[in-house]
């Protein structure tokens, strides 16, 4: 396990010791420090604070400039390989943490609706490193985060209204704990992913054209890899400063929310490659499949729950939880991959997707 953490980047590798602190930071701040709470305070617009939203976006906008909406075109060539990765990711994924938050948290709204933001917001970021230290297929990874970006973009907010609304209906919960307005969903969308994807749109395109895809690629893209971390920080501390005598409530909770979280990760990323094998794909598509099947986009989900209920949510610190436990949990399942990989077919040389879609 330690040989996998080194070759990530050292922001990365600690990000989970980062966002502790980060929290611990922001609730000193609040506690002892009166004037930077009234200062925070000071860009308060109705129910938002304006630092917060912008961190919640900016930290949207590096892994969306990644995202090559070509490599869609390549990967639905390879029908199988769509149409197992949007089942995963779409369809069981949404479900699972659905069963997850009901069970663990039927009678808490909060948590259950914060778990089920988490479920349906996939990821498209932190997934290209697993697949990278699992010695994935990276084309093929690339596919994947492209096309959930397009479904996340067109689907996100609808279904999150079923699970949220719909689906307690139907199975008898208290509808006036979990409703939530459809547009209300679709306006923290548009404003947490809609405006970080036109930057990131007009970035990518204009950086392009003017100093070319190689360029782009390998300089400007690592060289704003660190503002989404950094952006999650800051907007951690300034959550937990401005809203600490309400979050600090919160965390003995931390544990029984990672519970669900370690669940799904497992269950996923378990499935997937077992779905995989049984499809005979090769050791670098099944570990491109199960950890875009397993990874979520918890800036999505604290940006949403932010813009629904609040920083001092249950919602919010719920989508908090989730890199502080995904990090340790995806480089054991990295390790867990890479000695997987031996009861795999060998890759053969034109299974690469971009080789097969040439």
């Amino acid at each position: 396990m330690k040989g996998v953490a080194r070759r990530l980047s050292g922001m990365d590798r600690f990000l989970t010791l980062w966002i502790f602190l980060a929290m611990v930071a922001g609730i000193a701040l609040g506690r002892f420090w009166p004037e930077a709470v009234e200062f925070l305070s000071s860009f308060q617009y109705g129910s938002t604070n304006l630092l917060i939203a912008v961190g919640l976006i900016m930290m949207m906008v590096p892994p969306l400039a990644k995202v090559r909406f070509s490599r869609i075109f390549l990967l639905l060539k390879d029908a199988r390989l769509s149409a197992l990765s949007l089942t995963l990711n779409w369809l069981i994924g949404p479900i699972l943490m659905f069963l997850l938050a009901l069970s663990f948290f039927h009678d808490q709204p909060g948590f259950y609706e914060g778990l089920i933001l988490i479920g349906v917001a996939r990821c498209i970021a932190m997934v290209l490193v697993w697949n990278e230290l699992a010695d994935g297929d990276r084309e093929l990874a690339a596919g994947l985060v492209a096309l959930n970006s397009l479904f996340q973009i067109l689907f996100y907010s609808g279904l999150v209204y079923v699970f949220l609304t719909v689906v307690p209906d139907m199975i008898g919960l208290d509808a006036s704990e979990y409703r939530v307005s459809f547009w209300d969903v679709a306006e923290s969308v548009l404003i947490y992913l809609g405006i970080p994807f036109a930057i990131a749109l007009v970035l990518r395109l204009t950086l392009i054209s003017r100093m070319g895809e190689g360029w782009y690629v390998d300089r400007f893209q690592p060289a704003i890899n660190p503002v989404t971390p950094i952006a999650l920080l800051l907007t951690i501390v300034v959550m937990f400063a401005s809203q600490g005598a309400a979050i600090i409530t919160l965390p003995e909770r931390a544990l029984l929310i990672a519970m669900p979280l370690l669940a799904y990760f497992g269950i996923m990323f378990i499935s997937a490659m077992w779905i995989s094998k049984r499809l005979r794909l090769s050791y670098e598509q099944s570990a491109a499949v199960a950890f875009t099947a397993a990874g979520n986009n918890f800036e999505l989900a604290i940006a949403v729950s932010a813009g629904l209920w609040g920083v001092a949510s249950e919602q919010a610190f719920t989508g908090v939880i989730g890199p502080l436990v995904e990090v340790p949990a995806l480089i054991l399942l990295v390790r867990v991959a890479l000695r997987l990989r031996k009861q795999f077919s060998p890759n053969s040389p034109d299974d690469s997707l971009a080789k097969r879609a040439a």
